[in-house]
């Protein structure tokens, strides 16, 4: 794995799971890791709950928007993190694939999704030590 490691984290609408993962990711790695998000099938914004329960622990997704996952994203990345896309993210040799089977936040208010949020906080971590970065606070 290079020096700065980059990580693609996959989910249909690019709307939740992946933009909740990437926010934690950048927010715990800061620039020791290039992060990237994106959906097999995007949606036309944020989650507002995911933006919201994110809020409310100081990481502000509200400018994020859904991305569509291209074969070059996956290319360029060292570790893909799918949650919930199925086959839809390209396979490379010589790439780390995870899959990290996680509720979907879609239409679920924030008391449903803090939980979820939660989970992918101590996901994240679990990564970052997986990858000898200390996280940052």
């Amino acid at each position: 794995m290079p020096d700065k490691p980059s990580v693609l984290f996959v989910c249909v609408h690019n709307a939740g799971r992946s933009q909740m993962a990437a926010a934690w990711l950048s927010h715990l790695a800061g620039d020791r890791v290039e992060v990237r998000s994106a959906g097999s099938d995007p949606g036309d914004q944020v989650n507002p709950a995911a933006v919201e329960v994110m809020a409310e622990v100081g990481i502000d997704i509200s400018a994020e928007v859904p991305k569509i996952l291209t074969v070059d994203a996956v290319k360029e990345s060292d570790v893909c993190i799918t949650m919930g896309c199925g086959d839809t993210c390209p396979v490379f040799p010589g790439k780390r694939y995870l899959d990290w089977q996680l509720d979907d936040p879609a239409g679920q208010g924030v008391a449903a999704v803090r939980p979820i949020r939660d989970e992918i906080e101590g996901r994240v971590r679990g990564l970052l030590d997986e990858l000898g970065i200390t996280a940052q606070r």
